[in-house]
């Protein structure tokens, strides 16, 4: 398996390398036949970056009870959304360059139901509300005062989201407002969580502050389905992190998950996905990254970035809750 994706990462770097597909395809028919490997039918959660670690707890306690995967994922992401140290994400997450803290997210069950909010103020937990426009309204997305003002209606508390700490980087960055963010802390910005429950289904969710100090109204890929978060119960599910722009530019996570409906392991669809990017963003490449987290409906998960420095958590009944490194390009 190793040997294999060396090939595919050193050929698509290469001049004049294959098209991606061919090159997966020819390596892929010299592995394991599918129907040899192993399915895991016991609950899994997986999500991104080290933050991940401590949502999969509260993930897995909704799992491990024999609970649905979307009141898995949204209890999940909701413990980060809800931590002001989290400098990323939800409550205490850094503001655009007008010092307003500006939340996206989405959630996507098994049916492919969806709902997504952009751009909500003063809300502390966005994937509460993205799931009351899934399951409250006839719409998919809603954004800005519009979706603050259906927050309200239904309950959720207005609060100031700009923390002291986050305030005072604000004002910090002002002094020169030079907008450049750098590899794995400003441009990772997300958590993306995926989980499969003991009946087999799969859900998942995407939440996140953004970019910090974008410009006000920027949205990245996190609340648009089929970019940052693609579910499908008959292959698998997939998210993304990274610079939003790149990932919408292939709709990211929808493509994952359509690679792996044409047979590849979760791991190599994502690193395809990247690959793809890569060869759109050449020039930029060192000041961007992408990562892409997927599984599939067995249970098989893996991840895969453009750049080292990216890792993830998955929590099973079998190993527990651990950390991982992505394999990355460059």
């Amino acid at each position: 398996m190793n040997k294999r994706r060396s090939f595919l990462r050193k050929s698509a770097l290469a001049a004049g390398a294959l098209p991606l597909s061919a090159l997966v395809n020819q390596a892929y028919s010299k592995e394991t036949p599918k129907n040899e490997m192993i399915i895991n039918k016991s609950p899994i959660v997986i999500s991104t970056w080290k933050f991940g670690i401590q949502s999969n707890e509260e993930a897995w306690k909704v799992l491990s009870k024999n609970g649905r995967s979307l009141d898995a994922v949204e209890q999940g992401v909701r413990l980060c959304e809800s931590d002001p140290k989290e400098r990323s994400v939800g409550y205490g997450g850094l503001p655009d360059r007008d010092g307003r803290v500006t939340l996206d997210a989405c959630i996507m069950d098994e049916f492919s139901n969806i709902g997504s909010v952009a751009c909500l103020e003063h809300i502390k937990n966005p994937i509460s509300v993205a799931r009351m426009v899934m399951e409250k309204t006839p719409h998919v997305m809603l954004v800005g005062d519009g979706a603050l003002q259906f927050a309200l209606s239904q309950g959720f508390k207005k609060e100031k989201l700009l923390t002291p700490e986050s305030e005072k980087d604000w004002k910090e960055w002002l002094k020169t407002s030079l907008y450049k963010p750098v590899v794995n802390i400003e441009n990772h910005d997300t958590i993306g969580m995926l989980a499969q429950d003991s009946f087999g289904n799969i859900s998942g969710a995407c939440t996140t502050s953004g970019m910090a100090y974008k410009m006000h109204g920027r949205v990245g890929d996190s609340p648009i389905i089929g970019a940052g978060l693609f579910v499908d119960n008959e292959v698998g599910a997939a998210t993304a992190t990274g610079h939003g722009e790149e990932v919408i530019r292939v709709a990211g996570s929808h493509t994952v998950v359509e690679l792996m409906r044409s047979g590849l392991p979760p791991m190599d669809a994502c690193m395809e996905a990247v690959i793809r990017i890569y060869n759109k963003s050449k020039a930029r490449a060192k000041d961007l990254q992408i990562g892409f987290l997927a599984i599939n409906n067995k249970g098989e998960y893996g991840a895969f970035s453009l750049q080292g420095g990216f890792n993830y958590a998955v929590y099973t009944e079998k190993e527990g809750n651990r950390l991982i490194d992505a394999e990355h390009l460059i």
